[in-house]
């Protein structure tokens, strides 16, 4: 497919998490917008330095970890924009338009899935002051239960990409789906675990420090997103 095309779903994918940032009433304070960066910054770094190639354009790697903790300190919006711009411009950066396309809007599935859980389902803020292990465990849940989304739309989405957009055979398009699948299920077990570790040690002190929705001086910001 013709490049400047790719170029052009690049940012009608971008458009279009802007209009769901829209219609969520997701509110973007200073605060959060520097958060979204820092965390955007860390999901690049973690791909491109940690990461394992795999067959097929698949690799082992921890970007995801950032999309999910952004999505359980903050809200799904701001997760799905962390992650869908740090591994967007990780593909740009590799000259891959076509898989930043994917990746953007995958990644941003995963922060709205995560944020979703954490903040509208098992209500994390209300539940910290409760039993640890429940706590920790609904922490793991609602990391999970986006990048477990992500097992399923990884492979279906890199299909459609794979066929239509690269054209490739449909038997080499269906061999992938089954490697991306595995690669994304270890992938989300080990961006989990460290989402979940990372929000344990980070979430108190960002907390204390009125960085978050819910604390003195947030309390402006943003409430009521996914």
């Amino acid at each position: 497919m013709d490049t400047a095309l790719l170029w052009l779903l690049l940012v009608a994918a971008a458009a279009l998490a802007l209009l769901v940032a829209a219609l969520a009433k997701t509110r973007f304070t200073v605060q959060k917008v520097s958060m979204i960066g820092i965390m955007a910054a860390l999901s690049l770094v973690a791909y491109e330095f940690f990461r394992i190639p795999f067959a097929g354009g698949s690799s082992f790697h921890l970007g995801n970890t950032f999309t999910a903790l952004t999505a359980l300190l903050l809200d799904g919006v701001s997760g799905g924009l962390a992650g869908a711009i740090g591994l967007a411009l990780a593909d740009v950066i590799a000259g891959d338009p076509g898989y930043a396309c994917t990746t953007f809007v995958l990644k941003f599935i995963i922060g709205v899935v995560c944020g979703a859980t954490a903040h509208r389902l098992v209500h994390l803020q209300r539940r910290k002051n409760g039993p640890r292990g429940a706590y920790v465990a609904l922490v793991a849940a609602s990391a999970f239960s986006g990048l477990f989304v992500n097992v399923f739309t990884d492979p279906l989405l890199g299909y459609f990409r794979d066929r239509f957009l690269f054209g490739q055979p449909v038997e080499v398009a269906a061999v992938l789906v089954k490697v991306t699948g595995g690669v994304t299920l270890v992938n989300s077990l080990l961006s989990t675990a460290c989402a979940t570790l990372l929000y344990l040690a980070l979430e108190p002190a960002l907390t204390r420090a009125h960085l978050l929705p819910g604390s003195r001086s947030a309390a402006h910001g943003s409430h009521g997103a996914l």
